[in-house]
C-alpha cells in the first residue's frame, strides 16, 4: 500500500522504507483493492514491461486495459508508480 502518515518531512510509510533501502521504483495502491482485478492488472503490467521498458507507460496501459473491462475506477485507479520510470 502507498498509504502512510503525512508529516513535516513528507509521507512516512512503507514506500519510503523501500525507497530508503534502495528500491528504484514501486507500484503501490492508494486504497484497498479487489484481489482478482489487481491480479489481472499486475499480469498485464508485467506483460507490458516485456515490450516497453518504461514502467509508467506499462502501468498506464495496464490500467487502460482493465478500465476497458471494468470501467469503475475502484478496479484500476488505485495504482501509482513511485520512483524511477525506466
Amino acid at each position: 500500500t502507498g498509504l502512510g502518515q503525512l508529516t513535516g518531512d513528507g509521507m512516512i510509510g512503507l514506500s519510503r522504507s523501500f525507497l530508503n533501502a534502495g528500491v528504484p521504483s514501486l507500484v503501490m495502491s492508494l486504497w484497498a483493492v479487489d484481489d482478482r482485478k489487481t491480479s489481472q492488472l499486475m499480469i498485464q503490467f508485467y506483460q507490458n514491461l516485456q515490450t516497453t521498458p518504461n514502467k509508467a507507460q506499462a502501468l498506464r496501459q495496464a490500467m487502460l486495459t482493465i478500465k476497458n473491462q471494468y470501467p469503475d475506477p475502484y478496479y484500476w485507479a488505485a495504482f501509482t508508480l513511485i520512483g524511477e520510470a525506466e
